[in-house]
């Protein structure tokens, strides 16, 4: 077995067991407390340039399988966890968790007291942190000052670095090679057009099987481009890092608003808030977890969502053209909006959720049948 380490920026160590690949990481330690989906968190690119810290202690023991794929990659810098399982045990499994970040290039660290780690992180906030694959105490001060000459993770552009490069209609695809498995209504009478900021494939999948056709852009398009494609709704996506990192893009997104029914996630939910003049701030320790309850203010009923995200929409400098319909009950943030003229509406939290819970997949046929009724 080789050794391991993290170390945090204030140099606070754990010591462990290394698995993945053998490579060091510089990221923000962020932890989930899902009990399960590790495959989707590390390959939502809503983790690119994070740390993961998993709260469930016992992570690896149903394997791999290419059809739980949220991209194409792994995008997290690396992976904290308190046990792992070497030899999986589930009919779909093709690889284990470790072998598969082998290939992936992302190494990983078990055998730390991960409930310590994520008691700190909650008592402290997020913080930047190294993984040194293979190293030791006497590793640390170098190890340390390679981390400090790291970029923060708010100052870096993650979306440039997850964003389909260019137009890509979604359809009926196989399951090799990671690739989207949609199962449609048939019809798909009416064009959804996912400014991809960092899409999951759960997002593109519940599109069309709401009954859009679909088709995901580069998170720099045009609104030309855009129309181009002959629209009838706009989907802004999820995606990573700092969304005041974005704001080159609000004009834009207030031309889409203006023009066709626009819906956001996550991302997009602060991306919609920033274009009408909201500010957003960072949580201590983000909402990452599948156990996040949300009043729906409208009906006052509650859902479990999962939830990814680190920043959050300011209540004081949301605009009177839009009406807060969702908040989160933990700690009273926004997790929904609506403009009171446009079609426009938005969720922090994550409808798709995969692998779960399935509380607020409404979202999606609202969205289609909101864009039937206007169209």
């Amino acid at each position: 077995m080789t050794s391991a380490i993290l170390i945090l920026q204030d140099g606070t160590i754990f010591e462990g067991t290394a698995f993945g690949a053998a490579v060091d990481a510089v990221g923000e330690v962020v932890f989930n407390t899902s009990m399960s989906g590790y495959q989707e968190i590390l390959t939502d690119p809503s983790y690119a340039g994070q740390i993961v810290t998993l709260t469930q202690p016992h992570i690896g023991n149903y394997g791999i399988s290419q059809a739980d794929m949220e991209s194409e990659r792994v995008h997290a810098a690396a992976l904290i966890v308190r046990e792992l399982t070497e030899y999986p045990s589930n009919f779909r499994s093709e690889k284990s968790l470790s072998d598969w970040l082998v290939d992936q290039g992302v190494p990983g660290i078990s055998g730390i007291d991960t409930r310590s780690l994520t008691r700190k992180i909650r008592e402290g906030g997020v913080t930047k942190g190294i993984l040194a694959f293979g190293a030791g105490r006497s590793e640390v001060s170098d190890r340390l000052a390679a981390m400090n000459l790291a970029p923060d993770y708010g100052s870096i552009d993650f979306v440039s670095k997850v964003s389909v490069s260019r137009p890509t209609e979604i359809r009926l695809q196989d399951v090799s090679n990671g690739q989207l498995v949609v199962e449609g209504r048939g019809d798909h009478d009416l064009h959804c057009v996912v400014v991809d900021f960092g899409v999951k494939h759960s997002i593109l999948k519940h599109l069309y099987r709401s009954g859009f056709r679909v088709t995901r852009v580069p998170h720099d398009a045009s609104i030309a481009d855009i129309q181009g494609l002959a629209p009838d709704a706009i989907m802004l996506s999820n995606g990573p890092g700092d969304p005041a990192q974005m704001d080159g893009q609000l004009e834009k997104i207030r031309g889409l608003a203006e023009r066709w029914p626009t819906w956001g996630i996550c991302l997009g939910h602060q991306l919609i808030s920033r274009a009408y003049g909201a500010q957003t701030f960072k949580l201590p320790y983000g909402h990452r977890g599948p156990n996040q309850p949300v009043q729906d203010l409208r009906t006052k009923k509650v859902a479990m969502t999962s939830q990814n995200h680190g920043y959050a929409v300011e209540s004081e400098s949301m605009p009177s053209c839009f009406e807060v319909t969702h908040l989160n009950l933990n700690d009273g943030t926004i997790e929904g909006i609506r403009h009171t003229e446009l079609p426009v509406q938005a969720v922090q939290y994550h409808p798709e959720a995969g692998p779960g819970p399935h509380d607020a997949e409404n979202f999606f046929a609202a969205f289609y049948q909101s864009v039937g009724k206007d169209s």
